[in-house]
């Protein structure tokens, strides 16, 4: 049985953990009293651990509360897995921002969403909804359905048979057309959200591949509204996809082998 100690120290690194995940993109910032107002836990209980938090570097100070700090994108870029796809993956987006013009984007699965890892910016477009290390859920964006696309299917019914949020009012919420549309994206190797995850911009996305042919990310372009626009861009993507697919040592046109595929973690490429 742990000690009263141990379990003292438990719980404070349980409620650490708690603030920490109350940030968010929409609030980079919060007071103290939101924090333990939201987290549920009393006001000097949580002063005492924004203060250690603070001390550690986990936090810093803004102009009216406390924001995340920057010792926890230390920590994260030594993540060796992602740090190593992030590694292979910088000059294939770096290619497709300037042959396109447009920001580009890696980003892996975690959990029913998608997680991103780098993004590079178009210098005329601003895309707020994605930052690194940011996520959205993988229904709705076009990293995230190229990614889904290839997955088994016991995978893809569990995602189905959840509730799929709504962004945008052409966001994809009913399972049967989303089921209809991955054998589509299979079909010709590369995903579109058009204005799904944020109005008034495409995104067209295309699978990454591990070297046992396991779906592990996935690489896309944003641009403004416009299918057509996207389908311009698709060919890049999907070049760009495989080409990275082929360096982390995966079979040549993985997109034609995907029955019975596994959603790949990124240990699959070290």
């Amino acid at each position: 049985m742990p000690r009263p100690a141990e379990q003292d120290a438990v719980s404070s690194l349980s409620r650490g953990l708690a603030l920490l995940e109350l940030f968010s993109m929409d609030e980079s910032e919060l007071s103290i009293s939101e924090m333990a107002r939201r987290a549920q836990i009393p006001k000097s209980t949580t002063h005492r651990l924004v203060t250690d938090l603070l001390e550690w570097g986990a936090l810093e100070r803004g102009r009216g509360g406390v924001r995340l700090g920057v010792r926890l994108f230390e920590l994260g870029s030594l993540v060796p897995d992602h740090a190593r796809l992030r590694e292979l993956a910088i000059p294939f987006a770096h290619s497709l921002n300037q042959i396109t013009q447009l920001t580009s984007n890696l980003a892996v699965r975690e959990g029913n969403e998608i997680i991103y890892l780098e993004k590079i910016s178009a210098r005329d477009l601003r895309v707020p909804h994605s930052r690194v290390g940011g996520r959205l859920p993988m229904h709705c964006t076009a990293l995230g359905k190229a990614i889904l696309a290839h997955a088994p299917v016991p995978f893809i019914e569990r995602v189905l048979s959840e509730p799929l949020v709504r962004l945008t009012p052409a966001t994809i919420t009913e399972p049967e057309v989303l089921r209809r549309e991955l054998p589509e994206i299979r079909t010709r190797g590369v995903a579109y959200d058009i204005e799904e995850s944020q109005l008034g911009l495409f995104c067209v996305g295309a699978p990454i591949f591990a070297r046992q042919g396991q779906v592990i990310g996935a690489l896309s372009v944003t641009g403004a509204t416009s299918l057509d626009q996207a389908r311009r861009f698709s060919g890049a993507v999907h070049a760009a996809a495989n080409a990275l697919s082929h360096a982390l040592g995966a079979p040549l046109s993985p997109s034609t082998r995907y029955a019975g595929r596994r959603v790949a973690t990124v240990t699959d490429i070290s």
